[in-house]
């Protein structure tokens, strides 16, 4: 069982939030939490330690709907945040989308939610904010979930070095363009149609949630925000303060963690997470999934479920 802890408060911020209590979906309540200098739309389940499930593009909160119902059932209080540049007031305060920030973000978020710590559960860049949180300070961080995006240098030194990768990470390069904006957003953004299809092979979006995911999309600046993300990956920050923010996020990871990558991910070749091990100082463990590609959590609902409720009450 999932150890003992308060119920959480119906407004858990002391700066308090503004919350609607609307339903999104069995189980699933949709609020906002000021945090950071944003207000942040969650969804959230259940009552008990806090974990935050965090998303990756070209993704939204509402993907984490299955595994918040698993954690709530396991006794947790399961919360998916949107990440910063996902919603039409969202965008960066400081226009940064880089590691540091997004790991901050997930530590205010923690303060915000009435919480000395969480546990965390990271897909995608969600796993890339999950991580930089980790090393940002680890006492707030329980225990560590990342998916699908590997931690440590193997991942930067294939993109140098590496064809295969360089040819799954095309999108990364062409999202440094002017043609970035009108390319996703053509035909009903068909861009990021093709995304699913070739990152998870044999998996196919319900219509509903793939309509819901586009709508996030489709909100005024959230597409040229999210770019942001992309457009600031391969250049280090102007300031040395910032440089230094950023080698900190980077650095080694004291939780101890889990690491889930599908068998079949066509994004990120499941060889980058080899090695991964040397980058975390309190146990690491790997599991590759089978019949899974990059949304792992949403192919194989079940198992992944069951590898994060095993592990956080382990």
């Amino acid at each position: 069982m999932a150890p003992e802890t308060q119920r959480p408060p119906t407004h858990p911020s002391g700066r308090d939030s503004t919350a609607d209590g609307s339903s999104a979906g069995d189980g699933i309540r949709r609020r906002t939490i000021q945090a950071g200098g944003l207000d942040v739309p969650i969804l959230e389940a259940g009552s008990g330690p806090l974990v935050l499930c965090l998303h990756g593009f070209p993704d939204h909160a509402g993907s984490w709907e299955g595994i918040l119902e698993s954690l709530a059932k396991g006794g947790y209080w399961a919360v998916a945040p949107a990440q910063r540049g996902y919603w039409p007031a969202g965008a960066a305060p400081d226009g940064s989308y880089r590691a540091s920030a997004t790991g901050q973000d997930v530590l205010n978020l923690i303060e915000a939610l009435g919480r000395d710590r969480a546990d965390l559960v990271g897909h995608d860049l969600g796993a890339r904010a999950a991580y930089a949180a980790a090393s940002l300070d680890a006492t707030r961080v329980r225990r560590l979930v990342g998916m699908a995006v590997p931690y440590g240098p193997q991942l930067r030194t294939a993109w140098l070095t590496n064809g295969d990768q360089q040819r799954r990470s095309w999108y990364m390069f062409f999202f440094q363009t002017a043609l970035a904006e009108p390319a996703v957003e053509l035909n009903d953004f068909a861009f990021i149609d093709r995304l699913w299809q070739e990152w998870s092979p044999g998996y196919e979006l319900p219509d509903a949630e793939r309509a819901a995911l586009k709508e996030t999309f489709r909100a005024p600046g959230v597409l040229t925000e999210t770019l942001g993300y992309y457009r600031q990956l391969f250049s280090p920050p102007a300031d040395e303060a910032t440089r230094a923010l950023e080698a900190r996020a980077s650095g080694a990871i004291t939780v101890p963690s889990l690491y889930l990558h599908g068998a079949d991910d066509n994004c990120m070749s499941v060889e980058l997470s080899d090695g991964m091990e040397a980058a975390f100082k309190n146990g690491f463990e790997r599991v590759v999934v089978p019949r899974a590609g990059h949304f792992l959590h949403l192919e194989q609902p079940k198992p992944v479920a069951d590898h994060i409720l095993s592990f956080l009450n382990n």
